[in-house]
C-alpha cells in the first residue's frame, strides 16, 4: 500500500528569532514566530507525514497551548512522530518540499537541509529535496513578512 501526505505550514518573519529551515540555522535578520522554535519546513514535513499514516496533525500531537512546547526543537518533535510513522509500518518512499521565502537566497543552504531532514529520519538523502521560491514581492511573502513552506511525502506499507 502507498499514500501520499501534505503538509503545510505559515510563519511570520520577526526580529529577535533565528531563522530556522529543516534543522538549519540560516543568517538573517528576522527568523519565524512561534511556539516551537519555529521551524516551518520541519512542521509540514511533520504534518505530511502524520497525515499520509493517518496518525493525525502536529497540533493533535503538540498542542501549542501546552507551555512544554514553548521553545521546542522541532527535529525532536518530527523524530517523535516519524518513530511512531514507522511504528506503524511505514516506510519513506521519498519527501518533496517547497519553500517560499523573499530573502535571505535558499539555494547556498539547500544540500545543508537536505541532508539535515534526511538525518533526522534516518534516510538517504537522495529520498530528500527541497526548493525555494520567492514571493515576487506580492503578498506577505514577497514583501518579506512571512515564509511558507510545503511538503508531499510519499509512503510504503512495509507490513500487513
Amino acid at each position: 500500500m502507498i499514500r501520499i501526505g501534505l503538509g503545510y505550514d505559515k510563519h511570520v518573519l520577526t526580529e529577535g528569532r533565528k531563522l530556522i529551515l529543516g534543522g538549519v540555522i540560516i543568517p538573517f535578520e528576522k527568523g519565524e514566530a512561534g511556539h516551537s522554535d519555529g521551524d516551518l519546513l520541519l512542521h509540514a514535513i511533520t504534518d505530511a507525514l502524520l497525515g499520509a499514516s493517518g496518525l493525525g496533525d502536529i497540533g493533535s500531537y503538540f498542542p501549542p497551548s501546552e507551555p512544554q512546547w514553548k521553545d521546542a526543537d522541532s527535529a525532536i518533535l518530527l523524530k517523535k512522530c516519524w518513530s511512531d510513522v514507522k511504528d506503524a509500518g511505514w516506510k519513506l518512499v521519498n519527501l518533496d518540499c517547497v519553500i517560499a521565502l523573499e530573502k535571505p537566497k535558499f539555494l547556498p543552504y539547500r544540500e545543508q537541509v537536505c541532508q539535515s531532514i534526511a538525518n533526522i529520519l534516518e534516510v538517504e538523502k537522495t529520498q530528500i529535496f527541497v526548493k525555494a521560491k520567492t514571493g515576487e514581492k506580492l503578498g506577505d511573502v514577497g514583501q518579506g513578512r512571512a515564509v511558507e513552506a510545503w511538503a508531499v511525502c510519499l509512503l510504503e506499507k512495509t507490513e500487513s
